[in-house]
């Protein structure tokens, strides 16, 4: 098989390339990334020669044309991922998330070439913290924020060109990842920097927001699992059922890190701010045999301190 991995020197991109070329060995990979702030080629170190990376942008139409119709499959991962950088400035959301997405769509109704759109829970919006309702593929869209919306936007493109065009795509919504090679923007690598570093880790308001957290190499099984069983034009919700309040999750990295508990410093709350988000993942484990691996969140954790003590160790 043939495959383009867009956004694949990204966090959750090149985790899947790792993990694809990995447990699978009928693959040609072609990584397509515009080494943006986010991308960074060192997240495929130790995979040279196994597979071949083109640097550029999805919305450079030729380009995304010509890698197409030498593939099979087209999975997609780039985007503008990150709500802070949203607020600030929504242009990059809009081209990269709305119009990239229909180049690559295009381009795969023009060469019949088959596309997994990666997407997120956050299109659903947000549930009440007191409340024991989760997302469904049936829940309405409500995004929050330009980047929720510009996912929202791509998620519709993509089914809308399933009906009008006979795209073979599916689509999957994930819930927060966690591991390796992420950008130290996020929560979880943005809290051990400030923790190694001798500083108190930033929480926005009380830290209540809850998220379901899963490990990214889960996901990315996930995904294979919706291109390898999943139904053309369905949309499946891969999460770990592992809901943590922002505070729990920097709670624990300061007792991984040996600092007490309490050593938060509270800031205020970013606009917008989702209250809790948590996925119904029983479709996909129903219809496609996949589950997360079941270890504790906090074991799992302790796993990913050590890979961004050394990484940040090299950047000092």
């Amino acid at each position: 098989m043939k495959l383009l991995v867009t956004g694949g020197a990204g966090f959750i991109g090149s985790n899947f390339v790792r993990r694809s070329l990995d447990t699978r060995t009928d693959l040609k990979v072609i990584v397509l990334d515009a080494l943006t702030y986010a991308g960074n080629l060192e997240n495929l170190d130790g995979l040279n020669g196994q597979y071949e990376f083109v640097e550029g942008n999805i919305l450079d139409s030729s380009l995304v044309d010509s890698l197409v119709s030498k593939v099979d499959l087209v999975v997609h991962f780039a985007a503008e991922s990150h709500n802070d950088n949203s607020l600030q400035s929504a242009r990059p959301f809009i081209e990269t998330n709305i119009q990239g997405t229909y180049e690559l769509i295009h381009a795969c109704v023009k060469h019949d070439v088959r596309f997994h759109h990666v997407s997120t829970d956050e299109v659903f919006g947000d549930l009440p913290l007191d409340s024991m309702k989760k997302f469904t593929p049936e829940s309405p869209y409500n995004p929050s924020s330009p980047y929720s919306s510009s996912k929202a936007a791509s998620d519709l493109l993509v089914r809308a060109w399933v009906r009008s065009y006979g795209l073979k795509a599916t689509i999957s919504n994930c819930s927060n990842n966690f591991g390796p090679y992420q950008h130290e923007e996020k929560l979880i690598p943005r809290m051990i920097k400030l923790i190694a570093s001798g500083r108190k880790p930033e929480v926005y308001g009380d830290g209540s927001n809850v998220r379901d957290w899963i490990h990214v190499d889960d996901h990315n099984d996930g995904v294979w699992a919706v291109i390898d069983n999943g139904e053309i034009g369905q949309t499946y919700l891969l999460g770990a059922d592992n809901e943590k309040s922002n505070l729990q999750v920097v709670q624990t990295l300061l007792e991984i890190l040996g600092k007490p508990k309490n050593w938060i410093e509270y800031i205020n709350d970013r606009p917008g701010h989702d209250l809790r988000y948590a996925i119904d993942a029983s479709r996909a484990e129903r219809e496609l045999g996949w589950k997360p691996m079941k270890q504790n969140f906090e074991e799992r954790l302790s796993e990913v301190v050590p890979f961004y003590l050394q990484r940040f160790s090299k950047s000092v």
